[in-house]
């Protein structure tokens, strides 16, 4: 059986170890919060370097590619005790140009590095039901059905290195975009007296339907924060790399202003730790104390 590894066992590597498990995969995982092992079910490892050596495919699932590039190129890390014919598959959210810089380090040593952006959040991952949109070395993924199956309802290919990583920035832009402007026409509505149920029934049938419209704000007019997925502080984080890339690529970032004022407001007013949906609730402080729900609340755990 191959030997499958995790490091990064948080809100997202944790949900996706779990299913791999469930599957009847044993999993070797590391997590700095030792306690997230033995929570997504795998067996515990002491160190990145134990996970390297005890397994032939290794699951990355990291906050950034500062992240990704410690447990990559640290003394601990993957391309010290990598070998030949291991493949690392990083879930992360990452800077396409630090991908395709790891993806030639590791090429060195025989080890294939994927880059596999994931897409559905939380219930999605607890589904298994996510989107992968994957970058790497051809042939690569032909062999590894088997491993994204219990997690993955759609698995594409995007091409080379640094492909995968592109799309899912194109892609975290597109739902920034939307749930930020949504948030901000339902705070009108509010504002404006419209019964917010029919508003969403107009906007789902016209023109201005999008994922927050339908996914979304059905929940949050209800006070249902669908909690647990992406936060504002690392909505941002992708916003601010899509703006990078998009200059290294030679591409206006015209569009980029409107989300960023948006999640800026919300991260710098006390909603950075929670999920990015709240950035309604930031918008509606800025317009009186509006809520989309009759029941007061305020989401804020965190600190101007």
């Amino acid at each position: 059986m191959t030997r499958v590894g995790f490091v990064g066992l948080g809100n997202m590597g944790g949900r996706i170890a779990r299913r791999i498990v469930e599957a009847g995969q044993p999993v070797l995982g590391y997590d700095l919060d030792e306690k997230r092992a033995e929570a997504a079910g795998a067996s515990a490892a002491a160190s990145v370097a134990e996970v390297i050596e005890g397994s032939d495919v290794v699951l990355l699932s990291l906050p950034d590619s500062r992240a990704v590039e410690a447990v990559v190129l640290g003394e601990d890390g993957i391309l010290a005790h990598g070998r030949e014919g291991q493949i690392v598959i990083d879930l992360s959210t990452s800077a396409p140009e630090s991908t395709v810089r790891l993806h030639a380090r590791l090429a060195e040593r025989g080890v294939s590095f994927v880059d596999a952006g994931i897409s559905g959040g939380a219930a999605a991952a607890d589904k298994g039901t996510l989107t992968i949109m994957a970058g790497g070395p051809a042939g690569v993924l032909d062999d590894l059905g088997w491993l994204f199956e219990p997690f993955t309802a759609k698995l594409v290919n995007m091409g080379a290195s640094g492909a995968g990583h592109t799309t899912k920035l194109l892609n975290n832009f597109l739902n920034a975009v939307s749930l930020a402007a949504t948030a901000e026409v339902m705070v009108a509505g509010r504002k404006a007296g419209l019964d917010l149920g029919r508003l969403l029934d107009v906007l789902n049938s016209s023109s201005g339907v999008n994922f927050a419209t339908i996914n979304r704000f059905p929940h949050i007019i209800k006070g249902d924060y669908l909690e647990g997925g992406l936060t504002g502080a690392l909505m941002m984080k992708d916003l601010v790399l899509y703006v990078d890339h998009l200059r290294e690529l030679g591409v206006p970032s015209l569009n980029a202003s409107g989300p960023m004022a948006s999640f800026g407001l919300a991260n710098n007013t006390g909603y950075a730790q929670q999920i990015s949906n709240r950035v309604v609730d930031a918008i509606g402080d800025v317009a009186g104390g509006v809520r989309l729900y009759d029941r007061p609340a305020d989401g804020r755990k965190d600190t101007p």
